[in-house]
């Protein structure tokens, strides 16, 4: 089986996912919840059967709420999101909630954020996600600086970042999908997710391009001669197990937690989901063919 002389077939999906990616993020958007924008969640369980959603979000536009976004939360609970909260307003939604007492019930959380700092929090996740990744392309232009050829090591680094932006699209993506049919909103864990999967991807990604480079240094020192498609295909399939076995048990503990885990991490293991399926056959079928059209690139400059 060779994956990378089919390469331009597996090209054309990739592409046509990471399209798919970008036409979801742009159609649907990707609302972002309190800790971007600043306001007010709260979140309550009832201690008896849950009013309906409904009549809730009615009582409280009634009662001067009208921004409120409000879902359900477990099997008895509900989380709202509103503006920034004064003391008396959050006493009066939690009795308008309760249906002034009529429907017991708990709090569980209650959390409220600036608009100053929702911003702030927006800027340095950027900063985060662009950092992570400009470290990436430096440290990998830094261990594939003694085979340069017939790419150079930055070639390496280049690579890894494009397809480090699709395995970030990809979820992302997915999730503006998911929070136009839940309610669901981009916070701070769902960052959290998109930093997890940049890890995770360039590490498939490293252990190919790791055995590429081993593959390099024997045949150099051997005085072997090999064509760089073959060396390249050869890596890929020695690998390929290996990142088979990877996903697939990290695809189990997060079906775990989404399917037995709390609903406030439920939006975080499906990113997560997402992100290491795309990891696993980005760097299969994207990242090492990548390799070839470059290479031939470079020696097109050397004729």
């Amino acid at each position: 089986m060779s994956i990378v002389k089919h390469r331009t077939i597996y090209f054309s999906i990739i592409g046509t996912l990471s399209a798919a990616a970008v036409g979801a993020i742009l159609f649907f958007g990707l609302p972002l919840s309190i800790d971007f924008t600043g306001g007010s969640l709260i979140e309550v369980a009832y201690t008896v059967d849950r009013p309906d959603v409904v009549s809730l979000k009615t009582e409280i536009a009634r009662v001067g709420f009208s921004d409120a976004s409000i879902r359900e939360s477990g099997e008895n609970g509900v989380t709202l999101r509103t503006h920034t909260l004064t003391p008396e307003e959050h006493d009066t939604l939690l009795r308008t909630l309760s249906q002034e007492g009529k429907a017991p019930l708990t709090e569980l959380r209650f959390n409220s954020i600036g608009p100053s700092l929702g911003s702030e929090l927006a800027i340095k996740a950027l900063y985060a996600i662009g950092a992570v990744i400009f470290a990436i392309m430096l440290y990998i232009a830094f261990a594939f600086r003694k085979v340069s050829r017939p790419v150079s090591s930055w070639t390496y680094g280049l690579i890894v970042v494009l397809v480090l932006i699709h395995d970030v699209l990809i979820p992302t993506g997915f999730y503006a999908v998911y929070a136009h049919f839940t309610g669901a909103q981009v916070d701070s864990l769902f960052v959290v997710a998109i930093l997890a999967i940049l890890g995770y991807s360039i590490n498939d990604t490293i252990v190919i391009f790791d055995r590429v480079r081993e593959h390099l240094g024997f045949n150099q020192e051997k005085n072997i001669k090999e064509s760089f498609e073959t060396t390249v295909d050869k890596s890929v399939i020695e690998t390929l197990g290996r990142s088979i076995n990877t996903s697939i048990t990290v695809t189990l503990a997060l079906i775990a937690l989404a399917v037995v885990g709390s609903p406030a991490t439920l939006g975080f293991a499906l990113v997560l989901l997402a992100g290491v399926i795309a990891g696993t056959y980005s760097s299969i079928f994207a990242a090492a063919p990548l390799l070839i059209p470059f290479a031939k690139q470079f020696a097109k400059k050397d004729e």
